[in-house]
């Protein structure tokens, strides 16, 4: 009710509905994929975070095609914990009525896609060291941002700071 008369309507997530994960499904264009480590991130951060984003989708008779979130939907259905937390619901928002013809739904699926970019270097090295700097350990940093132990290693060395090493031993001989 309170969406039919918000001054917002007319913007998709003004509404968000939690529909059954079975009544949601992927779309057979989607150009992205997500390896292992961060679909595991994915996972992680919905278990620990929860939904902060919907899955945007288009209605059709009987279900709702994905045009954004199918990973979202994909650690819904591998985890148990995020599958009980949420009923074996997803949280969805609807692309506008105008855009849903299929040409229209693929171009909207790249913006998706494309618009969220890639992580700087210089700035994850920055997080790594103000992670570090804070007392997380990297296997914190490796479990929480979702990082390998070697990634970890070479941000810690393109900061520079022999401090984010002060922890570790490098003496390769015996003493004596």
């Amino acid at each position: 009710m309170l969406h039919k008369v918000s001054p917002l309507s007319h913007q998709p997530v003004d509404f968000v509905a939690w529909e059954k994960t079975e009544n949601v499904e992927g779309n057979d264009y989607n150009p992205n994929s997500v390896a292992p480590p961060e679909m595991k991130l994915l996972i992680t951060s919905i278990e620990e975070d929860g939904y902060t984003m919907p899955v945007v989708t288009s209605p059709e008779e009987n279900l709702f095609r994905i045009v954004d979130g199918f990973h979202r939907r994909q650690a819904e259905k591998c985890s148990k914990k995020i599958s009980q937390n949420t009923y074996g619901r997803l949280p969805v928002t609807f692309i506008r009525e105008s855009q849903r013809k299929l040409d229209d739904r693929m171009a909207s699926t790249v913006r998706h896609n494309r618009a969220r970019g890639s992580h700087d270097i210089d700035l994850m090295a920055g997080i790594v060291r103000e992670l570090v700097s804070m007392g997380r350990s990297p296997a914190w940093i490796s479990k929480h941002v979702g990082m390998d132990m070697d990634e970890i290693l070479r941000l810690k060395q393109l900061t520079g700071l022999a401090a984010l090493f002060a922890d570790k031993d490098f003496s390769f001989g015996k003493e004596g």
